[in-house]
């Protein structure tokens, strides 16, 4: 499967950017990859759940600026920001991951941005939640906890695993997608820790989940 990069072609007056990932081909299996790829962009950034294209998400963005402007027509609040790009992780025979980096800024001390993966069957196109994709989990999460301990005595030899996770016991990242050198967990800004921290994010080698994947 062989993909190219789409944008968004169309000037608005808030700063609006959508490039993202498309399957080439008009076979069904490139259909649905793409179906399942706006899907999760979707999902990321709009809060209607009618909305079926990322243009109407735009549109509407636009005229919620537009709105915003009219209605606060002394306000010096700086433009508007939406913006939307995807990235293609990994590609085997079994596994597509596209990683959705979104950016929505509607005035205040700071916009907000989050990275999701998008896992997909890539003989189905279908997408699937990664944890269907482990043999063991307990055993993956403990892996995963030596690599959380090790990414951030690597930053801080005094940091503690508690400070990240408000005093509760480690967990899992919601964000779990495949790269070409392992497994990537990414913790979002205020999923733990404090927002000056940042994303969180490490990568466990397969060599190290030999026998714990069901797909790679």
């Amino acid at each position: 499967m062989q993909f190219e990069t789409t944008s968004l072609d169309k000037d608005f007056e808030a700063d609006i950017s959508i490039t993202y990932d498309s399957a080439l081909g008009k076979d069904e299996l490139s259909k649905i990859i793409n179906t399942n790829i706006e899907k999760a962009i979707l999902k990321n950034v709009n809060s209607d759940e009618n909305a079926e294209h990322l243009k109407t998400v735009a549109n509407a963005f636009n005229k919620e600026y537009l709105d915003f402007k009219t209605q606060f027509e002394e306000a010096s609040e700086p433009k508007w920001e939406l913006h939307i790009e995807t990235e293609k992780t990994y590609q085997s025979e079994d596994v597509i991951t596209i990683a959705i980096s979104t950016y929505e800024f509607k005035g205040g001390a700071h916009g907000n941005d989050a990275i999701s993966f998008l896992n997909l069957n890539a003989k189905t196109g279908q997408a699937f939640d990664f944890k269907d994709s482990i043999k063991d989990i307990e055993t993956f999460k403990s892996v995963a906890k030596a690599h959380f301990i090790k990414s951030i005595e690597a930053e801080d030899k005094n940091g503690k695993m508690e400070d990240f996770f408000f005093g509760k016991p480690f967990q899992l990242a919601e964000n779990i997608g495949y790269t070409e050198d392992g497994i990537v967990l990414l913790y979002n800004i205020y999923e733990i820790a404090s927002y000056d921290r940042g994303y969180t994010e490490f990568v466990i080698p397969f060599a190290e989940l030999d026998g714990i994947l069901i797909l790679n």
